[in-house]
């Protein structure tokens, strides 16, 4: 028998072991490869975005630098501009102002003087001294007294109350007077006194005529003592019982004072 061993050739075990190594080691270098290209594609990639970046970057910060120069720009047309305008109104202001003072001053003084006598002389001349009297505005008898510091009755109303005026008999359409020099402060209709009329006589005082009818004058009227107010009217619904009366109440400051206290003796 031949006992000889074979040497190994191509195609047998062994050289396949050769074979698949050698593939292993393509594998792994392409492996490796690939692996390396990527690597790089990757850093190429983001080098490119950074790149990108930046660019956006700068022609944004040039953008916003080219916008700021063209508001400063404008900026300074404005103020340049702006100057001339107020001074050209100042300029037709104080020409206005000018040729209104002329004409001011070229009015006649005494129309001048005759306005300010009209406007401030009523002012003036309207003044009550505390120690001055007032003239009987009616002639009559006193029907019921002031009374502020005790009730009084009131057959109307059948009720006892605090009187602030003094109320005057008189016929109905009898003549009424004023008792005071003043200016009428107001003209007014009241459930109590009917058609009633305040005036200003100065210092602080005031005369409220009550029950008028007729009257000849009006808010804001000057009045002497003395001159026709008005007359009686009938007696509103709080004196009918009463009968027909003047309501003459004095005030101080807004508080109610005695009309007996001044009223000529």
């Amino acid at each position: 028998m031949n006992n000889k061993k074979e040497s190994p050739v191509n195609g047998s075990p062994a050289n396949g072991n050769y074979t698949k190594g050698k593939k292993g080691v393509s594998v792994g270098l392409v492996i490796c490869f690939v692996a390396v290209i990527a690597m790089v594609g990757t850093y190429t990639f983001r080098h490119y975005q950074s790149e990108v970046k930046n660019e956006l970057a700068k022609a944004e910060l040039q953008t916003d630098e080219q916008a700021r120069a063209q508001e400063d720009s404008a900026s300074a047309n404005t103020t340049d501009i702006l100057p001339e305008t107020k001074t050209n109104d100042a300029a037709k202001e104080e020409k206005e102002t000018e040729k209104t003072e002329q004409q001011e001053d070229s009015a006649p003084a005494e129309e001048s003087g005759t306005q300010t006598q009209n406007t401030s002389a009523p002012a003036a001349e309207v003044f009550f001294a505390d120690t001055d009297e007032l003239i009987w505005p009616v002639d009559g008898s006193i029907m019921m007294n002031y009374s502020m510091d005790q009730t009084v009755y009131f057959a109307t109303l059948d009720q006892y109350k605090y009187n602030p005026a003094v109320l005057i008999s008189g016929d109905v359409g009898t003549q009424v007077t004023a008792a005071a020099r003043g200016i009428v402060k107001s003209v007014e209709e009241s459930p109590q006194t009917g058609l009633t009329m305040t005036v200003d006589i100065g210092n602080g005082y005031e005369i409220v005529y009550g029950q008028l009818k007729d009257l000849q004058f009006h808010e804001g009227s000057l009045m002497e003592a003395g001159e026709l107010i008005g007359y009686l009217q009938q007696p509103s619904r709080y004196y009918v019982v009463e009968g027909s009366n003047l309501y003459f109440e004095v005030l101080k400051d807004g508080v109610p004072v005695n009309p007996l206290d001044y009223l000529e003796a």
